[in-house]
């Protein structure tokens, strides 16, 4: 099977404008993205979809494949599935632009088991919540599952609850490492918007709420993902020691 690997990145982030040209140890976010991406073994290729030229040139520059998009996108799904129109693939992986501590082996970890179950259109990962102020945090997308894995409800708000239960309880956010079968990526563009989806703001309910099914795929690996310049600083201090930085660092 053919698995490509398509990150979405535009610079008009309304949270974090120009954030995937932002450097990190002295490589932009979107450079660190790439090449992490591109050392997991489960992909045959990897590209940036974009609107920017600014950010078209930059991939161009350090040798990565950038496919313009169309700017009036509002979801990251749509701009890959227009960057994917024409392109071959079995299984799509999309990989957020804002996750530069992304390690190839959480993208093999996220396509096995698509690999192993045909009937599986959709998987995300997740990870375990240890900070509390993660929990709160509406940047962070937290998730629900049932007992089989599959997701239940996505929130920015905390759930489940802490307030009626009175003892811990592992919460868990998703990692935006997202592999769709091909079919299915464009089945879901093609789906209407969903009201929950657009209280939520997460793409993912729209396919909970048509009745479609996602995997979750639970990662030990520790990221964190840049949703506001604290972040940026916070994963610079974290990467200065990260091994895989020297596979790639010019």
């Amino acid at each position: 099977m053919k698995v490509v690997g398509v990150i979405p990145a535009r610079m008009a982030s309304t949270r974090f404008p120009g954030k995937p040209l932002a450097p990190i140890l002295g490589i932009p976010m979107i450079e660190h993205v790439y090449r992490r991406s591109a050392l997991s073994r489960s992909l045959s290729a990897v590209s940036v979809a974009t609107c920017d030229d600014e950010i078209a040139k930059v991939v161009e520059d350090f040798g990565g494949e950038a496919i313009m998009t169309d700017a009036c996108h509002e979801r990251c799904t749509d701009r890959v599935a227009e960057a994917m129109e024409d392109r071959d693939a079995d299984i799509i992986v999309i990989i957020q632009g804002d996750e530069p501590m992304v390690r190839p082996e959480m993208i093999e970890q996220a396509v096995q088991p698509m690999l192993e179950e045909p009937a599986l259109d959709c998987v995300n990962l997740m990870a375990a919540i240890g900070d509390p102020r993660d929990f709160h945090d509406p940047n962070e997308v937290k998730v629900v599952c049932d007992t089989r894995g599959y997701a239940l409800y996505f929130s920015r708000e905390p759930i489940p609850s802490e307030k009626k239960y009175g003892k811990p309880v592992t919460v868990y956010r998703q990692v935006c490492i997202m592999p769709f079968r091909r079919e299915f990526l464009f089945t879901y563009t093609k789906l209407p918007p969903t009201p929950l989806e657009i209280i939520e703001s997460v793409d993912m309910l729209r396919v909970l709420e048509h009745g479609y099914r996602i995997r979750m795929v639970l990662t030990d690996y520790e990221t964190c993902s840049v949703d506001t310049p604290g972040d940026l600083e916070y994963v610079e201090q974290a990467m200065k020691n990260d091994p895989l930085v020297g596979r790639y660092a010019r």
